[in-house]
């Protein structure tokens, strides 16, 4: 794999597993909704360490991890042997290429805030299809434009202070968009008629972790938002970034008691394959 890939570099740059520890719960969650009945074979794409592979292997699947950075892969393999999960297994991979996995390999293919991120959208939903069974399921999860619930509201701050995207670039948000989905899963040869979509919510959870804590690990940690406080400090704006962002997430806190609870919106694709 090509080390100067420049999505590599975003999710290798901070530590998504500062973020990840908010997301446990609802990856449980959304993983114990799936009705998986062993024996499966499942891949998780653009896993990080772990919130839904985890899960997954908890309820007795066959588990594949997939993720572009290799300091999430390391965290995922050291989760799995903590939890004595001989049936996960993590490796780095590219979700537009999945070089060496075979065709029809998977019961489920499920990617939940990852494949989203990668920069050939028509590819990954030709590869996805490609490496799931005939009679399997692709499932996203995957951010909504626009929307006013937090993650979208994050990355839509962000992206004013980052520089312009380089030509050509297509926003991850993209794949939040009924006709895009539809579209890209089209061209991998799945009919219009085997693609639902709803809208699900997802949770930003801990109770012992302010929003103005959680902000400053977004600061620290999360790819996309470092960039774009890297471009505000050069113009003198990070604490007008900063100031936006903590807004938001105090906005949409749903804690009383000084911890974290903020719900996201995001769109639930299932794919019939």
């Amino acid at each position: 794999m090509n080390p100067t890939n420049p999505n590599k570099m975003l999710w290798e740059k901070g530590d998504f597993t500062q973020i990840a520890a908010f997301m446990r719960e609802s990856g449980e969650a959304l993983v114990g909704s799936l009705g998986v009945t062993p024996p499966l074979r499942a891949l998780d794409l653009g896993c990080g360490d772990g919130t839904t592979a985890l899960p997954l292997a908890q309820l007795g699947a066959d588990v594949t991890g997939i993720d572009i950075a290799s300091n999430l892969v390391e965290a995922g393999k050291r989760r799995a042997a903590d939890a004595r999960l001989e049936r996960l297994r993590f490796h780095e991979g590219d979700a537009c290429n999945l070089e060496g996995v075979g065709d029809d390999s998977f019961d489920l293919t499920l990617s939940v805030f990852g494949a989203m991120f990668a920069p050939k959208p028509f590819d990954v939903a030709k590869e996805m299809v490609r490496v799931t069974k005939p009679g399997g399921r692709i499932v996203m999860g995957n951010w909504i434009p626009n929307d006013p619930t937090f993650v979208s509201q994050v990355l839509k701050v962000s992206m004013v202070y980052n520089p312009p995207p380089a030509e050509g670039f297509v926003s991850p948000m993209t794949w939040g968009m009924d006709s895009h989905v539809v579209e890209r899963f089209g061209q991998a040869g799945v009919p219009r008629e085997n693609i639902s979509m709803v809208k699900d919510t997802f949770h930003f959870q801990s109770p012992d972790r302010s929003p103005a804590e959680f902000i400053d690990l977004f600061r620290r940690f999360y790819g996309p938002t470092m960039n774009a406080y890297a471009a505000a400090e050069k113009n003198g704006k990070a604490e007008e970034l900063h100031a936006e962002l903590l807004e938001v997430a105090r906005s949409q806190n749903r804690s009383g008691n000084g911890g974290t609870l903020i719900p996201a919106t995001f769109l639930r694709v299932t794919v019939a394959v």
